[in-house]
């Protein structure tokens, strides 16, 4: 299975419907990422969820989606020693608030994601034709395969590069003290010239299991900036990069603070 699932695999493995699904999203009890009008999930996050409230219920507690359940706070796990992950270490509500805010100014689609690709944050002001493109439930995991590339990039500073959908796409690195834990992706934005020619659009349908008239009819709902704003756009890539890392890194240091406060505890 993918590292990232659908609301039908939650489905299955919880054993509720999908009413209950949406309701534990919009309350914050059930990690999720939403690209466009649909729900994905990152299988390790749903798999510690799970074992973390079956750990705490026990066999005769109300399951943990039920409309009577208490609500979950969520703790970040400082005292155990284990390194953060990058969705840890940033303040999500305001990391999004940030980045949706670049994305409106610049006229560009953001995402972040971890080193590996998965998605940390929701997509930011994601233009028509991608949007068109999601519609397949494999759509997410084709964008994650281009963005774990784009980790592998030799270039330290900000580039275009061609996606899977034909559009050009730049990142910034997230770096936490001497590791590389993310990146800021700067994408939506059509190359010139076009549209694509044809034969290329029919290919994209392809990939994404769409009609190639359907894709055909969505080419004009693209970004297109001229090469200024571009340059803009690359810059902006690092800098809300460089302002997620700033984010990360005091909420490391407290962590630290309190796995050392806890140490002390101990003696």
């Amino acid at each position: 299975m993918s590292e990232l699932i659908t609301t039908q695999d939650v489905q299955d493995l919880l054993k509720v419907d999908r009413t209950t699904i949406y309701r534990m999203i919009e309350s914050g009890q059930l990690p999720a990422i939403r690209v466009g009008k649909q729900w994905r999930f990152r299988q390790p996050e749903i798999a510690r969820w799970l074992t973390s409230h079956s750990a705490v219920a026990g066999e005769d507690a109300p399951h943990p989606l039920a409309e009577d359940a208490p609500q979950p706070q969520p703790v970040p796990p400082v005292g155990s020693g284990r390194a953060l992950s990058l969705r840890e270490l940033l303040p999500m509500t305001a990391a999004q608030h940030i980045q949706d805010g670049f994305a409106d100014a610049l006229g560009v689609t953001i995402v972040t994601t971890d080193m590996n690709g998965g998605p940390v944050t929701e997509i930011s002001n994601a233009c028509g034709y991608h949007l068109a493109l999601m519609r397949n439930e494999d759509a997410l995991d084709k964008c994650a395969v281009v963005w774990r590339q784009l980790a592998a990039s030799p270039s330290i500073e900000p580039r275009f590069y061609p996606n899977e959908m034909g559009l050009l796409c730049a990142r910034g690195l997230i770096r936490v003290g001497s590791a590389l834990e993310g990146m800021v992706i700067v994408g939506g934005i059509a190359p010139e010239p076009w549209p694509p020619q044809r034969e290329k659009l029919s290919d994209i349908a392809d990939l994404f299991g769409l009609e190639p008239q359907y894709v055909e009819g969505k080419t004009d709902a693209v970004f297109r900036l001229e090469a200024n704003a571009q340059q803009r756009a690359l810059r902006a890539a690092q800098r809300v990069a460089d302002i997620f890392a700033h984010l990360a890194e005091e909420r490391a240091a407290h962590a630290r603070r309190l796995r050392q406060i806890a140490s002390l505890t101990q003696l």
